[in-house]
């Protein structure tokens, strides 16, 4: 099936999966089951930014492939802005060979030397991920892109639906954690066993680019660390193209 628009069309919806979290991710695994079978396993990959989220997703996605395309590797994307934190890339590096995965790393075509990161916070995530981003799905033929979004983060992603046509290239962004909570995370991570990165250790609660990440204060929500000028601007960033 190589329309995304008909795709989209052919995708169940994403159920809740109920309050138990085994039925929430069996709910996910029999989403992306469909996403596969519909799309074709090598045209759909995860966009793996190496935080908590899109690891439960690439774990997900995994899971599906080894059912129906046993020795098909797995294929992620993952946007290196050059603004990572060592962690986050050392955690990306080895999971990609632990797991066999095959990866495509995208960067951005500027230089940072000179380049005025986080001055204006929507051209720079348009220009070192968005556009990266959207450059990677061409080359690779993507039909539908798995990400680790989740409803409760931000009302701008809230208001976007589970499974959505992207028209620049035309591909589906697929969130098969829509319904899931930060707990639901985490109680996934810990009960299955699943690698995170050691700053979640320290305190950090979202990653994002280390320029625009700090950590949360005292009872501070999950993205407080978070740049707050760009969260501002989620709506205008996620009609970019931004997860």
């Amino acid at each position: 099936m190589n329309d995304p628009q008909t795709l989209l069309a052919a995708l169940p919806p994403l159920a809740p999966g109920g309050p138990v979290l085994e039925d929430r991710l069996a709910a996910a695994r029999s989403f992306l089951r469909a996403a596969a079978l519909a799309a074709g396993p090598r045209r759909v990959a995860v966009a793996w930014t190496g935080g908590k989220d899109s690891t439960l997703a690439l774990w997900l996605w995994r899971s599906v492939l080894a059912e129906v395309a046993p020795g098909v590797r797995p294929r992620a994307v993952n946007l290196d802005t050059g603004l990572k934190f060592p962690q986050v890339l050392a955690l990306r590096d080895a999971l990609a060979r632990d797991w066999g995965l095959d990866l495509h790393v995208a960067r951005p075509e500027v230089d940072l030397e000179v380049y005025p990161v986080a001055v204006d916070k929507v051209a720079c995530c348009r220009d070192l991920k968005v556009l990266p981003l959207a450059r990677a799905v061409a080359a690779l033929g993507l039909a539908a892109l798995v990400t680790g979004v989740r409803a409760d983060e931000h009302p701008a992603r809230a208001a976007r639906p589970a499974a959505g046509f992207h028209a620049e290239p035309p591909h589906l962004r697929l969130a098969p954690l829509w319904h899931f909570t930060e707990f639901d995370v985490w109680a996934a991570i810990l009960d299955h066993g699943l690698p995170f990165c050691p700053l979640y250790g320290q305190g950090y609660r979202s990653l994002g680019c280390a320029p625009c990440t700090a950590l949360p204060g005292p009872g501070a929500g999950e993205r407080s660390g978070r740049d707050q000028d760009k969260e501002r601007h989620m709506e205008t960033l996620r009609s970019l193209g931004y997860f």
